[in-house]
């Protein structure tokens, strides 16, 4: 150590950890074998299907799922539907209430089709919609 180097303070020389307190922010589950009912999103000038946000109540779950051919515009359009689910659930809300809420929502590129609140056998059923060609 040259004359200039201050010596490390020893306490500061110990590896840090940190206790994890709560659980982070409210979330549903993203995924489910229930039936669910979702509603489908569009782009706002092409009408493009951009994604589907679903939800099921008897297993608290809810999520955005993005179209496969909508590309980069489809998953950014995933956070605004994400974030509304998050603030849905940090509400206290079942899912049913939070889609019903989001059925009449828009975000800056997208928006709910009237009338597409559909039905489907459990979340991977709309996953495998969103992987499908159009």
């Amino acid at each position: 150590m040259s004359s200039s180097e201050r010596p490390i303070n020893p306490r500061f020389a110990e590896d840090v950890h940190f206790n994890q307190v709560g659980s982070g922010p409210s979330r549903y589950k993203r995924r489910t074998d229930k039936p669910v009912r979702y509603l489908t999103v569009v782009d706002k000038e092409s009408g493009a299907v951009l994604g589907y946000v679903w939800a099921c109540d008897e297993d608290d779950a809810a999520a955005w799922v993005s179209r496969s051919d909508a590309g980069g515009r489809g998953l950014a359009e995933g956070g605004h539907w994400h974030t509304r689910l998050q603030d849905a659930k940090g509400r206290g809300i079942p899912p049913s209430q939070a889609l019903a809420e989001l059925s009449s929502s828009e975000s800056n590129r997208g928006r709910v089709l009237p009338g597409s609140l559909a039905d489907a056998p459990n979340s991977d059923a709309v996953k495998a919609l969103a992987a499908s060609d159009s």
